[in-house]
Parts: C-alpha cells; structure tokens; sequence
C-alpha cells in the first residue's frame, strides 16, 4: 500500500472515531466539562508515556527538546487541541451536539484555505464548486442560529490552526502527541488536585463503568489523534480539510436522531447543501484517483519491426 493511500486510510478511521464522540462524552455525566477535560489530558498524558516508552522513542523525544523551532509548534499544537477539547466536550454536555457538527462542517473550508493560502496547494475545479457550495451551507446554518455560533467557530479556529502546525511540525505521531500532552498535563493536574481537596472530584465516586471510562479517555483521544498526525503528513492538508466532514455527518446524526436536539427547516436546508457539496467532492475525489491510477500503469513495450 503506497504511502498516499495509508493517509487516506488513517484519516478515515481517525474522521470515524471523533463522530462518535458525542455517546462518549454523555456517558461521562454527572461530571462537568472541565473535570472531563482535566481527566481526559492526564490519561492521554499516560497513555502516550507508555506508548513511547514501548515503542523506545524516548531518545527522539530528547533530541525534539534541543529543536526550538519543532518543540514551539509542539507547545502550540497542544494548546490549540486543548482549547478544541474543552470546547467540544462543553457542546456535547450542554446539548449542543448538532452545533458542534457545524464547527467541523465549517472547519475543512478554513483548513482548505489554509491549504491554499500557506502551503500554495491547489485545488481542481470541482474541489472549487464544492467548497462554495459548503460556504453557501454554511452561512445558511449561520443565519438560521440566529446568533454568532461561538461554540462552532471556536472549534473551527482551533482544529483547522491545529492541523496547519502539525503539517509544519512533521515529526513521528507519537513524539508530537506526547509533547502536547506534556503541555496541558501540569495544569489539568493542578485542577483535578483542588476538585479532590475540595471534595467536588466525580472521578471513583459515581460508578465502576464511569470510573473505566474516565481511565479509558487516554487511548481514546491518542489514537484518532495519532492516525490523524499520522494522515497529515502522507497527504495534502486540502484532502485533510474535505476528508473531515465524515466526523461531522455523524456527530449530526446523534444529535438529530439520538439526541432528539430541534432540526428546524431552515437548519435541514443547510445541511442538504453540506451533503450536495460533498457528493460532489466525492465524485472528483474517485474520478482523480482513477485518472492517476490509469497515468501510473506501464505503458505497453512497442513490437520492434521485423528486419529488412
């Protein structure tokens, strides 16, 4: 399997593991969005410890430190993704799952201009038609809100910059997750700390499967971070940004048809136009990897003429 096909292949697993975030986070109730956060980096922290530990990637993570420009990107890297944590998992515990879903509709526009505008990708022209038909929807979902959506905006800024600095970061997937973590480790620390002195800490108290659960966020947020780190650098930031809207049609369907969240006309018309853009992403995306397919075959040897 070609590298280019790998990345297609993390970051589809990577976009179907966060659309289903939203059943994850509710399960974690009665605790508040900061003690899940809080919880959720320091396993992550752990659970990347362990991770380079067996994979004995501590002397490249040494080496990162004395690199000042890839251990700031690092540091940047992990507050953006901390922001984007904390932010989504107030969404979902606030039964806001659907306006969520319209940050991560919104976001694979910014990281695509991004693309374009940083990185000078380019787009074919059906890439084009279908990133004009998701602003059309977008602004159509924004009006219909009636109010800035600050919840979907601030995912947006803070996932599409996160995807920018990791294409810059390009360091091994488990090195650049670890230092992220280290990043909001201390502070996350710091908290969980004065919830327990205080007596307010849920963690152990509520029951076996939420303390499980609680445990188990660490695997669950490094590994789709760790295929997505791992796509970033096999495949352009654009496929990245459009491959994206997979988490958001899921995370859209919890919360229409689970979540029974109101799904107004106007908010339906929205998302129609979101799914038309992506058809026809969808069909340039087969009708390119076909043409290439046929570009990388051999070409048949020419039959030499027979001699005079």
């Amino acid at each position: 399997m070609s590298q280019e096909r790998r990345g297609y292949v993390f970051a589809v697993a990577a976009y179907l593991s966060w659309g289903f975030f939203p059943f994850y986070f509710k399960y974690l109730r009665p605790s508040g969005p900061a003690e899940i956060l809080a919880q959720r980096v320091l396993w992550s922290f752990l659970f990347m410890v362990a991770v380079v530990s067996v994979a004995r990637g501590w002397p490249s993570v040494w080496r990162l430190r004395h690199d000042r420009r890839r251990f700031g990107l690092a540091l940047a890297a992990g507050a953006l993704i901390g922001v984007n944590w904390g932010v989504y998992i107030y969404g979902v515990n606030a039964d806001r799952v659907v306006e969520t879903s319209l940050g991560y509709f919104i976001t694979p526009l910014v990281t695509v201009a991004l693309g374009v505008a940083v990185l000078k990708e380019r787009l074919r022209r059906a890439q084009w038609a279908a990133l004009s038909i998701g602003l059309v929807a977008v602004i159509v979902l924004t009006l219909d809100y009636g109010h800035v959506p600050y919840i979907a905006l601030t995912l947006t800024a803070s996932f599409a910059l996160y995807g920018l600095v990791k294409k810059h970061l390009a360091v091994p997937a488990t090195d650049g997750l670890l230092l992220e973590s280290a990043v909001l480790a201390p502070p996350a620390l710091v908290y969980v700390a004065v919830l327990m002195a205080n007596g307010e800490s849920t963690f152990g108290h509520v029951s076996v499967g939420h303390t499980t659960l609680m445990v188990l966020a660490g695997a669950i947020t490094a590994i789709p971070l760790l295929m997505f780190a791992a796509a970033a650098n096999r495949i352009t930031l654009s496929t990245i940004g459009l491959l994206q809207y997979l988490a958001p049609i899921l995370q859209f369907g919890i919360g229409v048809l689970i979540f029974k969240e109101p799904m107004p006309p106007a908010r339906l018309a929205g998302f129609a136009l979101v799914w038309l853009a992506l058809i026809v992403f969808t069909w340039d995306g087969i009708r390119y990897m076909h043409a290439r397919t046929r570009s990388n075959r051999p070409s048949a040897v020419p039959l030499k003429a027979p001699a005079a």
